[in-house]
């Protein structure tokens, strides 16, 4: 278990709320940030956070143990926010996550028609086709998810020549050196290789290693420092590490040959719930706003009645953050501040939670989006809607 970074500033996500009546359930909350729920942000009266230095994300403004942050009386003016750029990266019509894997937490790392999320760390001939991630030649190195993460269920598709040597890496960094130190590596190998596939290079090496030329299908659980592996269904690794690597990212390697990867999902492990489902134990609340915040006798986090903020009194750094939400009228506004000063008013880094589009096209946004960062980062399409539950993931991971 990887521990979260030091904090030079107190930080906190919350939840923010808007005109209308919105309902969350499900919270868990995966080590540590402050979180905010908050309600009733707009392009027109949001109050923007300063934009993060190349070095470091957190806010330059701190915050004295020993002041109470709702009377510092903080001007809630800003410095004007340029527009955020436009985001390059195409977002092909999305394929839907099963809903019983949804439940269950599931997201989808690679959408099957772009990069997005991904980064090559090697001059190799990457390519998507027909839904898959190809690469046959080039030079060895990974091709590796953008954000951290530590305990996790890693399920994927993989299909390799019988001469490729190729790998899946796990917690590892952007360009391991050594797969007994900085990263596991999950060996997709012929027979006759030191490690076939299924054996983690440098650790482990399994027996009956799985072959095909076809399609094949890996489950990977990481956690703590078990890493469990099943190949077509059948268990053929379980491996403990005692002096374990807290996290790092997932990377898809070529070494040599021709290898494929496809419906790549992960699901977080190790979460606790930051809502009880019963009251509001672990938030605070600001009665002087306008939003009036309750549990219902469904055990969901329903707000109604205008502009204001539900925060957490937990501190958190980097983070993965599940829920389901639900918005009850067309476009309505509302979001989750991450990363923010105790106390200060729907500051930090905003989640947007807005279900609105221009001229009913997914692909632009009214108000930067559900799923986009807020004054920062429009979202890259559409995909939830108005009145239907739909389930939401947040990665906090360094800046």
């Amino acid at each position: 278990m990887w521990k979260p970074q030091s904090l030079t500033h107190t930080l906190n996500p919350f939840i923010y709320a808007g005109q209308f009546m919105t309902s969350f359930k499900s919270v868990p909350l995966l080590f540590t940030c402050l979180l905010l729920l908050v309600f009733g942000c707009s392009s027109e009266d949001a109050q923007p956070a300063p934009s993060p230095s190349p070095e470091a994300s957190e806010p330059e403004t701190s915050v004295s143990e020993n002041s109470d942050p709702r009377a510092t009386g903080r001007s809630q003016e800003r410095e004007e926010i340029k527009e955020p750029p436009a985001l390059t990266t195409p977002s092909p019509e999305p394929i839907p996550v099963p809903a019983e894997d949804l439940a269950e937490g599931w997201i989808r790392l690679f959408d099957g028609g772009s990069f997005f999320g991904w980064k090559p760390e090697n001059d190799a001939n990457w390519a998507i086709e027909d839904g898959a991630i190809t690469v046959s030649e080039g030079e060895q190195g990974l091709l590796r998810t953008t954000s951290e993460f530590s305990d996790y269920v890693l399920r994927l598709e993989f299909k390799a020549d019988k001469s490729t040597n190729s790998g899946i890496f796990l917690r590892t960094s952007a360009t391991p050196t050594d797969p007994t130190k900085d990263c596991y590596e999950f060996n997709i190998a012929p027979t006759d290789n030191p490690f076939p596939t299924g054996s983690l290079v440098g650790r482990t090496k399994i027996e009956n290693a799985p072959t095909s030329g076809e399609w094949q299908t890996a489950e990977i659980t990481v956690q703590g420092n078990q890493i469990r592996g099943i190949v077509d269904g059948n268990l053929v690794l379980e491996y403990t590490d005692e002096s374990p690597i807290g996290r790092g990212y997932i990377g898809l390697q070529l070494n040599s040959g021709q290898v494929a990867f496809r419906n790549i999902l992960l699901r977080p492990l190790s979460l606790d719930s930051i809502f009880n489902g019963t009251d509001l134990t672990g938030w605070v609340e600001y009665p002087e706003m306008e939003s009036m915040f309750s549990v219902t006798a469904a055990g969901e986090l329903n707000v109604v009645n205008g502009r204001g903020q539900l925060e957490t009194e937990g501190h958190y750094a980097d983070f993965v953050l599940q829920l389901e939400c639900i918005s009850y009228a067309e476009a309505l506004n509302s979001g989750i501040f991450l990363r923010c000063i105790p106390g200060d008013v729907m500051m930090g880094y905003e989640s947007q939670i807005q279900n609105g589009m221009k001229d009913g096209n997914p692909l632009e946004p009214a108000d930067c989006g559900t799923g986009g960062i807020f004054r920062r980062q429009d979202a890259r399409r559409i995909v939830a809607l108005d009145n239907e539950w739909f389930h939401k993931t947040i990665v906090m991971s360094g800046n």
